[in-house]
């Protein structure tokens, strides 16, 4: 039985399903997902005390403690334009701003310095970069852009490089079956069944995250495994323009089944035709790839 048509029965009949009960689902191997603070980041002066101390604000910290937290909040603020380049970023002001110490402060800066978000010099100060200056492929800066004023830019922007990507992963991944690697795919088309028709979108989220990153990792092309991090974040963000990924349905799951099978045949061609066609967004919005733009 191919891919396509066991997961087409999964959906069906999670409950009959060749993959364990939903007590099994549940244990899925995943760390949960950050509970990212969608709301608006306040502007520097004037915002309410409670909502800047760093400990007690529930952002994607990613696990990091305070030190993670204070480079979400500030991170978040430069990209939104809260924070600009009109005045250097006073490490005393940021400490008492969000009540961590000046060594939380230091290594936090440090951090959004290697983003390329901001540059300390001598007699200058740290002060916020031109967004030119900054790491557009880091996951941390395309997730504050995918949630800020540049959400759309940003969202677009993905888009157009997954159609880069992707596809091409699909068909370099054809040349390398190994047997390991193509069951895991399965399976992670397996779970994707079980969990659309439990109407488990956090599972299905999870499982497709893991078939894209593992797709791009077999390749073979280490330059597009380096890659892999922005296809992540690209799922965890997505939205407008929406893509098959974005909205966990029966033609989402044909797709990665399609693929699957495609890559287990070593049909490059078909597996990179499969996921252009997952890629593709619904007829109601605009194409991911729109025609070129005049400059």
């Amino acid at each position: 039985m191919s891919t396509l048509a066991h997961t087409m029965m999964t959906s069906a009949r999670s409950a009959d399903s060749g993959l364990t009960g939903p007590g099994e689902i549940d244990r899925y191997p995943y760390a949960e997902a950050p509970a990212v603070d969608r709301v608006g980041i306040p502007a520097w002066e004037g915002a309410d005390p409670e909502l800047g101390r760093a400990g007690r604000r529930a952002t994607g910290s990613r696990g990091r403690g305070l030190h993670g937290q204070l480079v979400q909040q500030l991170g978040q603020m430069i990209v939104s334009g809260d924070l600009g380049a009109d005045r250097p970023l006073v490490p005393e002001e940021i400490g008492q701003r969000f009540e961590v110490s000046r060594t939380v402060v230091r290594e936090s800066l440090r951090v959004l310095e290697a983003k390329g978000l901001v540059s300390a010099r001598p007699n200058v100060g740290t002060r916020v970069r031109p967004v030119s200056d900054w790491n557009l492929l880091d996951p941390d800066i395309i997730e504050w852009r995918a949630f800020g004023p540049q959400r759309d830019d940003q969202r677009r922007e993905l888009s157009e490089l997954r159609w880069t990507i992707e596809p091409l992963a699909a068909r370099l991944a054809a040349g390398h079956g190994r047997e390991d690697v193509q069951q895991r795919l399965s399976d992670m088309v397996g779970i994707m069944g079980h969990s659309l028709g439990q109407g488990d979108v956090l599972t299905f989220s999870r499982a497709d995250a893991e078939f894209h990153s593992l797709l791009i990792q077999v390749a073979g092309n280490r330059m597009l495994e380096h890659l892999s991090g922005i296809v992540s974040a690209a799922l965890q963000v997505s939205g407008g323009p929406v893509t098959g990924c974005d909205r966990p349905n029966e033609a989402s799951l044909a797709h990665h089944a399609r693929i699957a099978d495609a890559l287990a045949a070593g049909d490059g061609a078909g597996a990179e035709t499969a996921m252009r066609q997952l890629l593709t967004v619904h007829p109601e919005v605009e194409r991911v790839v729109p025609a070129p733009r005049e400059h």
